[in-house]
C-alpha cells in the first residue's frame, strides 16, 4: 500500500478505517503510519492523527514506543489541532508510563488553562488529568482550581466534564 496517497486520496471515516484495517497489529505497518504523523507534511500528519487514535484503541500496545514522540508533536508550533486531540484523547485510554507522566500532565495543565484550544482538547487533557491524580495526588488542587476557575465561563461540553471530574476529585 501507498501509505501517503492512500491518507491523501480521501479523508473519510471509511478511508480511515480501511487504512486501520491495513494496519492491523503489524508493528511495522504502524511504523510506517507513524512516521508520516510524526515526519508527514501538514495535511498527511492532520489525516493521520485520527487513524493513530482509532489503531490505538484497538491494539494499545502499538502506541507505547511512540508515547514521547507524540506528546513532543503536540507542543510543535502551529501543530493542527487533530493531532493535539487525538493525542490527548489516546492519552485518557492507556497507562501513561511514570517516565512521562510530568511531560504529559504538563501538557495537558496547559492545554486546560488555555481557553483559545479546541474545547475537545482542553476536554481530554482534564480527563487524562484525573487520571494522573490518582498517582499523583498532589495535583488535585492544582487541577480542582483550573476546573472551578473556567466552569461557569465554557461550553456545555467542558462544564459536564468538569463537574463529573470535581465530584470525583
Amino acid at each position: 500500500m501507498q501509505l501517503e496517497a492512500e491518507i491523501l486520496e480521501e479523508h473519510s471515516k471509511a478511508q480511515s478505517l480501511k487504512i486501520v484495517k491495513w494496519v492491523g497489529k503489524d508493528p511495522m505497518r504502524f511504523k510506517q503510519l507513524m512516521q508520516l504523523f510524526l515526519h508527514g507534511k501538514y495535511r498527511v500528519t492532520q489525516r493521520s492523527a485520527w487513524m493513530i487514535s482509532l489503531c490505538a484503541e484497538k491494539h494499545p500496545a502499538l502506541i507505547k514506543p511512540y508515547l514521547k514522540k507524540m506528546l513532543q508533536k503536540t507542543q510543535e508550533p502551529g501543530v493542527h489541532d487533530a493531532v493535539k486531540r487525538n493525542v490527548v484523547r489516546i492519552l485518557q485510554d492507556i497507562e501513561i508510563p511514570p517516565s512521562l507522566t510530568g511531560l504529559a500532565a504538563d501538557i495537558c495543565f496547559n492545554f486546560l488553562a488555555d481557553r483559545k484550544e479546541a474545547i475537545a482538547v482542553r476536554v481530554f487533557s482534564m480527563s487524562v488529568l484525573f487520571h494522573i491524580t490518582r498517582k499523583e495526588p498532589d495535583l488535585k488542587n492544582e487541577l480542582r482550581l483550573l476546573i472551578e476557575e473556567n466552569l461557569h465561563e465554557e461550553k456545555a461540553a467542558f462544564k459536564s466534564r468538569g463537574k463529573k471530574i470535581l465530584k470525583a476529585l
